[in-house]
């Protein structure tokens, strides 16, 4: 392996200046509630409305102000990811076993009650982060969905964004943005019921308040700065691969941008392609500087270090640009989404084809996968069992427990065993 270009891979770590600042502002507004939020929305988004929450009215206003054809697309996007997430939910199977003589067990999936869905705006409105949270949920079955999103500063809402959240399925939509929209949908503040989970991406402070918040509700997962990682071999051409590597890197200066390749050649052509590609890039000024810190590249010397390579990097989005895509799809093991071949790209699954963009970072994607519809829904098991497997089972029980010094719990297998036993003596006496 050689490096030939050299940056960072950002690791999502606790900053303890975010983290100070995080949990002030989460005290702060679960002792003032709505008038802290308050206060925040004019401190942060320049934003007092006499109601964050949206009536039937203002949704409709809303909705008409967005050009038909962009409804058309977003009703689009939205077919594609309610069509993936049902047949998801399809797979979800509940079970149920006789494990032995007299004892079923099993599991059945059950949807959260309520949900909290977060869409982000800041420097972009990304109103296509609605149906990546809402709609799984909506499927998955959970009863209610409060659904928040920034203001554009100063102004309100943004149209585009409140037509998503409500052709999505949310059933109450809040204007209020980061650690306070938050808090609003964890505490209730007497405005909504707490809610059993976060979901949604956003700065380092929603993340941070959704790590604060863990416990007291159940979230998604923590998601940093975006990233991408292509693996291409000589086949791939190099202009297509540097403007997929930079359509990530306007994110965020902070986006992690990576390439493998096989061929030293084919590295120096796609750096030169990223530097003449950026010079026109109408995001450059952010796209420079990850691509500058954070951009790098990697020649494997075969296709198992460049897996072993993409699997330890483990990223957010992976793209394959080889001609032996089923190779590589049968052994990497670590991305969060998969795009293969050049005929696929980031941004499909970003917006449009139906998988979802709420996915895990900074290397996350060693031990979990993104949002998807089980992610609303809790796997619970059940057991149910005859008397007389429950003393056969109860005579095992009481053993193991008394080697464990767990007295009362071998007592209750005991009783069990006594009463059973005795009735099973009747009925042979009769």
């Amino acid at each position: 392996m050689k490096i030939f270009k050299k940056g960072g891979h950002r690791l999502f770590e606790k900053d303890e200046e975010t983290a100070k600042v995080v949990t002030e502002m989460l005290i702060t507004l679960e002792k003032g509630k709505m008038d802290a939020v308050r206060e925040f929305s004019r401190k942060f988004d320049s934003w007092n409305p006499g109601n964050f929450e949206l009536n039937n009215k203002q949704i409709a206003q809303a909705i008409a102000e967005v050009p038909p054809q962009a409804i058309k697309d977003t009703d689009f996007c939205q077919e594609n990811v309610r069509k993936f997430a049902k047949a998801q939910l399809k797979t979800m199977k509940p079970l149920s076993i006789k494990i032995r003589k007299g004892v079923v067990l099993g599991h059945k999936h059950i949807p959260v009650n309520s949900a909290g869905s977060y869409i982000p705006g800041g420097r972009y409105p990304m109103f296509g982060s609605a149906q990546m949270s809402i709609i799984p949920a909506r499927v998955a079955g959970v009863k209610q969905i409060i659904a928040c999103t920034p203001p554009v500063k100063g102004k309100g809402y943004y149209p585009a964004t409140v037509n998503a959240m409500k052709k999505a399925g949310a059933d109450r939509i809040f204007i209020v943005g980061g650690v306070p929209a938050l808090a609003l949908m964890a505490f209730g503040m007497n405005v909504v019921q707490p809610v059993d989970i976060l979901c949604g991406a956003g700065n380092k402070y929603v993340a941070e308040a959704k790590r604060q918040l863990y416990g007291r509700c159940g979230i998604d997962l923590l998601a940093g700065p975006t990233e991408i990682l292509v693996i291409a071999d000589d086949s791939a051409d190099p202009a297509l691969v540097a403007c997929d590597l930079l359509g990530q890197a306007e994110h965020d200066p902070n986006s992690g941008i990576c390439l493998v390749t096989l061929n030293e050649k084919f590295a120096a052509e796609t750096v030169r392609e990223v530097e003449e590609q950026l010079r026109t890039l109408p995001t450059r000024e952010i796209a420079a500087v990850s691509w500058a810190n954070n951009g790098i590249v990697y020649i494997a010397d075969n296709k198992d270090e460049a897996i072993k390579i993409s699997d330890d990097y483990a990223p957010e989005h992976l793209e394959l640009h080889v001609k032996d895509k089923k190779y590589y799809f049968n052994n990497l093991s670590n991305y969060g989404s998969l795009f293969i071949g050049e005929e696929t790209t980031v941004a499909y699954g970003d917006k449009t084809i139906g998988t979802n963009h709420i996915l895990p970072t900074s290397r996350s994607a060693r031990y979990t996968g993104g949002v998807w519809v089980g992610k609303f829904l809790k796997t619970c098991t059940f057991q149910e069992m005859t008397k007389e497997a429950s003393i056969e089972t109860g005579e095992v029980t009481e053993r193991q427990c008394n080697l464990e010094n767990m007295l009362a719990h071998g007592i209750t297998a005991r009783v069990r065993v006594d009463r059973y036993s005795k009735s099973r003596s009747k009925k042979v006496i009769k």
